[in-house]
């Protein structure tokens, strides 16, 4: 799962244009939305399609605790090897 985490700090950067940033400005545990990142509904949105294309994943709007797989790298990453494992 560690190694999802540089990935996906890629994917984020790549898919929404954060061309100042590098995967190593954004901590693993560091809160993406919000006082984190600040990252917002959109920018949620669009990644989660990046998500879905890159890792063959879904996501539906139902999925219990959305919020809280999205907050931050190190979630997200468990989110998406929890659903390729399955």
């Amino acid at each position: 799962m560690a190694a999802l985490e540089p990935e996906i700090k890629t994917l984020i950067i790549e898919t929404l244009g954060l061309e100042d940033m590098t995967p190593d400005d954004i901590g693993s545990d560091d809160l993406l939305f919000g006082d984190g990142l600040g990252l917002d509904s959109v920018d949620a949105l669009e990644l989660g399609l990046a998500l879905q294309k890159r890792y063959g994943i879904t996501l539906e709007p139902e999925t219990k605790n959305m919020r809280q797989h999205f907050a931050t790298v190190a979630s997200l990453a468990a989110f998406v090897a929890s659903h390729r494992s399955a």
